[in-house]
C-alpha cells in the first residue's frame, strides 16, 4: 500500500517522480479559463505565474477527474508535474470541499500508477485537508490483481505498473499533532476499506464463509478484537433458521461471525450488523441469465462491518462496537430452501419464504435479533440487499430507512460528511400488509413495487423493542462494474466502510445521541 508523509519543503527541491497540482474553472469568466489552486504557488512561479496558461494551451479545462501531464519547469529535481482538476473554483472563501479534494488525490494517485514517489501539492488549509488527500491517494491507489499471473515475472514478484509507492503530502507539518493524527487516520481506515474491497473482489470459490470467518479471525487476533464463530453446529443448537435456511443449499456451511471492540473508556455500544453472501445465486428461485457474473459482491456488507470493527480498533476509538457478520452461500440443490417453505427464525417468528432470492433479509434477522439480546444504544444493518433501491437511486447512492427519524438524519450527515453519497427513505406501513401470510408470522416478500422500503419493513421486525436501528441499502454503490472515476476503482468499493467509523467517531464524543 502506498506509504504517507508529511512534509513542509517546497516543491522545487524535493527529490520525487512527479508533483500533483490542482487546477479548477474560474466561474463567472469567459469559458476556459484557468487558476492554479492554492499550494501550487511555487510551482506556478517556476513557470513565470504561466503554468495555468500552459495547461490551456495543452486542453486542459480544469474540471473535476480531468489529469493533464507536463513537463517540469528547469531546476525542479522532480521531472514532471501532474495536474488535476478541482472542478470551479469556489467563489466564497476559496476553499475546496474535502471530497472535492479527496477524489482529485485519487485520481492523480491512479494515474501516477508505476511511480516510486510523488509529492502532492494540492490545496492544504487545515489538518482535515490533509486527512481527505490523504484517503484520497490511499483508496485511489488501490489495485486488485491477485489472480493476475501475467502480472508476476518468474519469482512471483509484480511487474507491470504497480500501485504509487510512496506519496508526500505538501503543505502538512510532520510534527504538528492534528496533522499526524489525521494521515494516521487516513491510513487506518484506508488499509481497511482497501481490505474490504479485497473481499469483495475475491472469487466465491476462494471465499465461502468459512475462508471469511477465517480472514476475520486472524485480523482480531492481531488488533485485540474478540472474536466468536458460531459453525453449523452451532447455529443449529441456536436456532438461528434464517441462516441456516439460507445456506442450506450449498456445499460451504453458514457461519455467524462476532467481533467485539471493547474500551475501557466507552460510554455507548454500537451494533453493526453486515449481510454476507459469500455468492447469491438466487437459490431455487434462480436469477436470471446476466444476474449472477457479480454476485461474489453480496457479502459487501459484512466486508464493510468488518472493515469498521477493525478501524474502530486501529483508531482506539472510545466507544464499545459489535460486529456481526452473517455469513452464507446462497445455492440450489436437493437440500436448498425451496419457495414455500417457512423458517423459525432466531427471534422465534415464523417466516414462508416466498422467493428464496431474497435470502439476505433472513440472515440479517437473525443477527438483528440476536444482536438485539445486548440492547445496544444503536443497530446499523449493512447491505446489498435490493434490486429496488439501484432502480430508485441508483449505482452511486446507497439508501438509509430507520425506526427514528433523528436517527436516520444523523446517519445520512455522517455518510455525505465523509462523502459516500446516500439519501433518507422511508418505511411506510402499509407496504406491511403485503407481508401477510397465512401460514406464518411473516413472509419474506412484499409488494413488488417499493421492494426496498419492503425488505427495510421486513427487517424491522426482528429489531429488539426500544433498540434504535437504521438500515443502510448498499446495492447501488457496493460494487462499481463501470471505469474507475475519483478514488473509486472498478470492482468491489468498500461503501460504507466510512460511514460506519464516523458513527463510531461521534458516538465516541459524545455527539451522537
Amino acid at each position: 500500500m502506498t506509504a504517507l508523509t508529511l512534509s513542509t519543503a517546497a516543491a522545487p527541491g524535493l527529490r520525487t517522480d512527479a508533483i500533483v497540482v490542482g487546477v479548477a474553472k474560474v466561474t463567472g469568466s469567459k469559458s476556459g479559463d484557468l487558476a492554479v489552486a492554492p499550494g501550487a504557488e511555487a510551482v506556478d512561479k517556476a513557470y513565470d505565474g504561466r503554468l495555468a496558461g500552459v495547461l490551456e494551451t495543452l486542453g486542459a479545462s480544469g474540471g473535476e477527474g480531468e489529469v493533464t501531464k507536463l513537463p517540469a519547469p528547469s531546476g525542479f529535481k522532480a521531472p514532471l508535474v501532474v495536474a488535476v482538476g478541482l472542478g470551479a473554483l469556489p467563489e466564497e472563501d476559496g476553499s475546496f470541499s474535502a471530497e472535492t479534494l479527496r477524489r482529485a488525490a485519487g485520481v492523480a494517485a491512479r494515474a501516477l500508477a508505476g511511480t516510486k514517489k510523488a509529492a502532492f501539492a494540492l490545496p492544504v488549509s487545515d489538518a482535515a485537508d490533509a486527512g481527505a488527500i490523504g484517503e484520497g491517494v490511499l483508496l485511489g491507489s488501490y489495485s486488485f490483481d491477485a489472480y493476475k499471473e501475467a502480472a508476476k515475472d518468474g519469482n512471483g514478484a509484480k511487474k507491470g505498473k504497480a500501485p504509487l509507492g510512496e506519496a508526500t503530502l505538501l503543505g502538512g507539518k510532520s510534527r504538528d499533532k492534528a496533522f499526524k493524527a489525521a494521515i494516521e487516520r487516513a491510513t487506518a481506515v484506508s488499509e481497511e476499506l482497501n481490505r474490504a474491497r479485497d473481499l469483495i473482489n475475491t472469487p466465491p470459490n476462494d471465499l465461502n464463509p468459512e475462508a471469511f470467518a477465517a480472514v476475520a479471525q486472524a485480523a482480531a487476533k492481531e488488533h485485540g478484537i474478540k472474536v466468536q464463530v458460531l459453525d453449523e453446529k452451532a447455529l443449529a443448537k441456536g436456532g438461528y433458521g434464517g441462516i441456516l435456511g439460507v445456506g442450506a443449499g450449498s456445499a460451504s456451511a453458514p457461519r455467524l461471525v462476532k467481533l467485539s471492540y471493547t474500551s475501557s473508556k466507552a460510554k455507548k455500544h454500537l451494533a453493526f450488523i453486515g449481510k454476507g453472501i459469500t455468492y447469491d445465486s438466487g437459490g431455487i428461485s434462480l436469477k436470471p441469465a446476466g444476474h449472477n457474473e457479480t454476485m461474489k459482491c453480496d457479502m459487501s456488507g459484512a466486508a464493510a462491518v468488518f472493515a469498521a470493527v477493525v478501524s474502530a480498533a486501529r483508531l482506539g476509538l472510545e466507544v464499545n462496537v459489535t460486529g456481526w457478520l452473517a455469513l452464507a452461500e446462497n445455492m440450489p440443490s436437493g437440500s436448498a430452501t425451496r419457495p414455500g417453505d417457512v423458517l423459525r427464525m432466531y427471534s422465534g417468528k415464523t417466516v414462508e419464504v416466498l422467493n428464496t432470492d431474497a435470502e439476505g433479509r433472513l440472515v440479517l434477522a437473525d443477527a438483528l435479533a440476536k444482536a438485539s439480546e445486548e440492547k445496544p444504544d444503536a443497530i446499523v444493518d449493512v447491505a446489498t440487499l435490493t434490486g429496488a433501491m439501484m432502480l430508485a437511486l441508483g449505482n452511486r447512492t446507497f439508501g438509509i430507512m430507520a425506526n427514528d427519524d433523528a436517527f436516520r438524519t444523523a446517519v445520512h450527515e455522517a455518510a455525505e460528511e465523509v462523502g459516500e453519497p446516500a439519501w433518507p427513505m422511508p418505511l411506510p406501513d402499509h407496504l406491511k400488509k403485503g407481508m401477510d401470510s397465512p401460514t406464518a408470522d411473516i413472509a419474506n416478500m412484499g409488494e413488488r413495487y417499493g421492494g426496498g422500503l419492503v425488505a427495510g419493513l421486513f427487517l424491522k421486525e426482528f429489531v429488539g423493542e426500544g433498540i434504535t436501528w437504521a438500515h443502510l441499502d448498499i446495492a447501488g454503490p457496493a460494487f462499481n462494474e463501470q471505469g474507475p472515476f475519483g478514488y473509486t476503482p472498478k470492482g468491489g468499493t468498500g461503501s460504507a466502510v466510512r460511514t460506519l467509523v464516523r458513527l463510531a467517531e461521534l458516538t465516541a464524543a459524545g455527539d451522537l445521541g
